[in-house]
């Protein structure tokens, strides 16, 4: 018989996760493994790709454990990763990028802004490229750090061989392939899926980087999400505990397995699919609306044809701190410790409690710009800075309750500016799929609705993300005909939660002062 389970890995910022699920969707063990993040000096973090590849291979490993699946019976694996650079020598061994010079640090974290420079100047640039990302060259994309590389670090760039998409190294060290998926190069390389040839060499030119495709040993076009790019060598089997019997498929960026993982019941008919978005909604949040057409946005990245549905376009807004917004309240405030679960609990539930007395009006003339790592969308603002205002003397325990209150109303507003944008350009999106670690915060869950008027979904599945790689991996293992056919027969259940029409009027009036203090940020920062 042939074998009916898949391998589904997720490399976040600070942690590998892997799972085992069978042919319709369902998750029988998940393990997750941390990951080392180095931050020599501000705006710079990085990785150790070998330390990643390590932690994956235990994650994998206790997965299959936990499942208690024989590895002869796994017979697919892709993976999905944050867009971090990672940059090899000729020979494939670690080549640092990191200003301490140690080879360990070859990979550039997505959240680093070491590159604004750089990506200021491919702005300037007008080229046609950036008619798909909404008119701005962010600096988490690749293209603008490359260009630091080669300025800051000219030994390394002299010595590189590859470089690779953080999905596509992982695929690599699996296959020894160097195919590169269609999600990640689209996304975040500066590649055209829609026209042939994809790569325009004379931006990468303009921008100083011309030997960029050569020295990277980039392909000349990328792979579909799902394709088959080989077996596991025999070297990553048995580091990961699977066979050669194996198949990898091109991988995805993990916001787009998510999208996948929660979209995946429209995969057979796009007509409603401008309706629905997912939202992605962790560290950062990422908000994925998919189109038959392709369909622009200002401030937003895309469209991008292919790069998680075959056939159909993808724009992305998104915010570049969201829970770690939170977490840095939690610490700014100074008044409880390091966040972790616990701590977002008791104040949570403090939250509750305050709420019951003073209802939505609590800390009502607090209110806050999240802009505290720029603006990713709709304002494409890399460069933006975060405010509060209303501020008191107070420095008691409910005073930081009634902060991360406000803040993750400032969280929601951000959403709801990002889904006006995409609907004044001709989505009609009402309903929002949510997953990510944001499910697990009440507060959050219940703003995503009544702040942006949109019935929320929330997915049935234990890990969406891991769900739509699983999907991909399935695709390239042969147990389904095509991408589309994976995802609907894995697509999971959700449940809804629709707006609060009471909270309407309070919100409304906070979107009126959160547009009105990006208006005065504008001022302020003209004089």
């Amino acid at each position: 018989m042939m074998p009916k389970f898949v391998c589904a890995v997720d490399v976040g910022t600070g942690s590998a996760r892997a799972g085992i699920l069978d042919v319709n969707g369902n998750l029988l063990g998940r393990v997750e493994h941390p990951i080392l993040l180095n931050r020599p000096v501000g705006d710079h973090a990085e990785h150790d790709s070998e330390d990643i590849w390590k932690s994956v291979c235990i994650a994998v490993q206790g997965a299959i454990l936990e499942s208690g699946i024989s590895p002869s019976d796994i017979a697919g694996i892709s993976f999905d990763a944050t867009c971090s650079l990672v940059v090899r020598d000729a020979d494939g061994a670690p080549l640092t990028v990191s200003t301490s010079g140690e080879n360990r640090w070859d990979t550039i974290v997505w959240l680093d802004h070491r590159a604004l420079a750089e990506a200021d100047e491919c702005t300037a640039s007008r080229h046609k490229v950036l008619e798909h990302l909404g008119g701005v060259m962010s600096p988490e994309m690749e293209t603008p750090k490359l260009m630091w590389l080669k300025r800051h670090l000219p030994e390394t760039w002299k010595k590189a061989g590859y470089f690779f998409d953080l999905a596509d190294y992982l695929t690599w060290k699996a296959t020894g392939s160097l195919a590169r998926s269609q999600c990640t190069l689209t996304c975040k390389w500066a590649y055209l899926a829609h026209e042939e040839p994809g790569w325009l060499p004379d931006f990468f030119a303009a921008m100083g980087i011309a030997d960029m495709l050569e020295r990277g040993s980039l392909p000349k076009r990328a792979s579909p999400v799902g394709t088959d790019v080989g077996a596991l060598t025999q070297d990553a089997a048995d580091a990961l505990g699977l066979t050669t019997q194996c198949h990898v498929g091109a991988g995805l960026i993990d916001a787009y397995a998510g999208a996948l993982g929660v979209l995946a019941g429209f995969a057979g008919d796009l007509s409603q699919i401008d309706r629905h978005l997912a939202l992605i909604a962790g560290t950062s949040s990422c908000l994925m609306a998919l189109s038959p057409e392709p369909i622009s946005f200002s401030g937003g990245w895309g469209p991008y044809y292919g790069v998680a549905l075959p056939d159909c376009w993808l724009s992305e807004g998104g915010q570049s701190v969201a829970g770690a917004l939170l977490d840095h309240m939690i610490r700014w405030h100074g008044a409880v410790g390091e966040p972790n679960a616990a701590l977002h609990k008791k104040i949570t539930d403090r939250v509750m409690e305050l709420r019951a007395g003073e209802g939505l009006d609590l800390a009502g003339r607090l209110h806050v710009l999240p802009d505290f790592h720029g603006n990713r969308s709709p304002l494409a603002d890399p460069h933006a800075v975060g405010v509060i205002s209303g501020l008191t003397l107070d420095t008691s325990f409910d005073s930081l309750c009634r902060l991360y209150w406000r803040t993750c109303v400032a969280i929601a507003l951000g959403v709801r500016h990002i889904l006006d944008a995409l609907n004044d350009k001709g989505y009609a999106i009402d309903t929002m799929h949510v997953t990510g670690g944001h499910i697990k915060n009440p507060l959050l869950m219940e703003l995503y609705a009544d702040a942006t008027g949109c019935t929320v979904v929330t997915s049935a599945a234990e890990d969406a993300v891991l769900l739509g790689t699983a999907m991909v991996a399935a695709t390239a293992a042969g147990l389904y005909p095509d991408l589309p056919s994976a995802c609907l027969a894995m697509k999971q259940g959700g449940h809804e939660r629709q707006p609060n029409p009471d909270a309407r009027r309070r919100f409304d009036r906070d979107y009126r002062i959160f547009l009105e203090m990006h208006a005065q940020r504008r001022v302020l920062d003209s004089l």
